[in-house]
């Protein structure tokens, strides 16, 4: 058995190949039922936000890798030869460690940005809903979320919060000189779009304009900030109004597309439009950055500007790294030393069932004794049954934070022949609790 994570990000794919492999909560839920489905895996956990796909699997033998990998490939619509490129694949200790480090925004694309740990506990509470977690990576994900806490209260990381919805007004900025007194379209009312409103009103902005295909959630979106709602059937006549557009809707299709927006442009006479596309997948179609007047930026332009904001977060992060290692290798040893316990109760089981039948055995030939006599036999029954407990259950112990931790406790068993209940979460140990990885 193994924990697994396979994936890809805003490092290793561009929004073209992530947005294949991009899921919403209802696709990520039928998706975590099908892979589950498939022999050798046990537990599956799916992380989908607009930088990075990650599947954490819990597997019972390699050929699951195979099998997952060819459903990736089929989603993707891509050969294993060139969806390979764009994988990660960590196991084990390394598993656990990459999932610690995403929690705490140290894998973000805005180093310490906050956004993500909401988005792990989302991703945790999807498969946990749909039943495919288990004892494990239950354990695993609350510790997740707990590392991402820490590391957020001990360095501050997240100090002058930066996001990619600031970023992109970042982007606004840096073309625009200034957007103080520009008008601003909002396309879409999710929690990106809320965020990105808020940075714009800390810069400046006094009007802003949201669509989204639900008036009512664009209503209250606009309420909360003094807005404007618009029908997302107005959208290209409010765009010729707009000199910045965000869009960042939950869509698996294009909204904004070229043919509109040439007839936009040609009612604006001239005046440009500057667009930040934040969607995954993409909700403007490429063909519009073709169009004159018009300047496009998808989400991975965003790195140029994250770039700029990570000075002091990049010094901060070493602590970070120092808590994370702390992290891993106390949840390992924790692991490790819960994988033992069912060995360890067993045996002590079995050593107090056989000094009681002993002493039994022994008041029968001794007869009549005296409470004082029956005490101190019962003393040196306890005394002798510790002693030689003590050693091999200390031992066992230390052991199970080795590579050969399990072998020494199978090997206890076998030797004492040692009857151990069904223990959901020794059945559940994966390699990285038993001292690999």
């Amino acid at each position: 058995m193994f924990t697994i994570v396979i994936g890809l990000n805003h490092r290793t794919a561009p929004v073209e190949v992530r947005e294949r492999l991009s899921f919403s909560n209802e696709q990520a839920r039928e998706f975590l039922t099908k892979l589950r489905s498939k022999p050798g895996v046990s537990a599956v956990v799916l992380l989908s936000t607009c930088n990075r796909t990650e599947f954490y699997m819990f597997f019972t033998n390699e050929i699951a890798r195979t099998a997952v990998i060819e459903v990736l490939c089929r989603r993707a619509g891509l050969e294993f030869s060139e969806l390979k490129r764009y994988l990660y694949v960590y196991t084990e200790n390394d598993c656990v460690r990459h999932l610690f480090r995403v929690a705490a925004g140290l894998d973000s694309m805005v180093l310490g940005e906050t956004q993500i740990l909401g988005q792990v506990k989302d991703a945790y509470q999807l498969a946990l809903e749909a039943g495919t977690t288990g004892g494990y990576f239950n354990a695993l994900f609350q510790q997740a979320l707990a590392v991402g806490k820490r590391v957020r209260t001990e360095t501050g990381i997240d100090k002058n919060p930066v996001s990619v919805s600031y970023a992109a007004v970042e982007l606004a900025k840096q073309n625009l000189g200034s957007i103080e007194g520009r008008n601003v379209l909002v396309v879409g009312a999710g929690k990106m779009s809320e965020l990105t409103v808020k940075h714009l009103i800390a810069n400046g902005v006094t009007g802003v304009i949201v669509s989204n295909r639900s008036f009512e959630r664009a209503e209250e979106l606009a309420s909360r900030f003094g807005g404007r709602a618009v029908r997302f059937d107005e959208l290209y006549r409010w765009m010729e109004r707009a000199d910045i557009v965000i869009s960042c809707t939950g869509a698996s299709h294009y909204v904004i597309h070229a043919r509109e927006m040439a007839e936009v442009m040609a009612k604006r006479r001239g005046a440009k439009i500057f667009m930040i596309d934040i969607a995954v997948p993409r909700d403007v179609e490429p063909a519009v950055a073709t169009l004159p007047g018009i300047v496009l930026f998808d989400i991975d332009a965003l790195q140029g500007v994250v770039d700029g904001n990570l000075a002091e977060r990049q010094r901060i992060a070493a602590e970070a790294e120092r808590i994370i290692e702390e992290e891993v290798e106390g949840f390992r040893r924790r692991q490790a030393e819960q994988a033992v316990i069912p060995t360890v109760v067993a045996l002590k089981k079995l050593g107090e069932e056989i000094k009681q039948k002993e002493l039994r055995r022994a008041f029968n030939r001794l007869g009549d004794l005296s409470d004082y006599e029956r005490r101190v036999i019962m003393s040196l029954a306890n005394s002798i049954a510790n002693q030689l407990l003590h050693e091999p259950v200390r031992r066992l112990k230390d052991l199970a934070l080795t590579s050969q931790g399990l072998f020494y406790a199978e090997a206890v068993q076998e030797l004492f022949k040692l009857d151990l209940k069904e223990n959901s979460a020794q059945e559940e140990l994966p390699a990285a609790a038993k001292g690999k990885g």
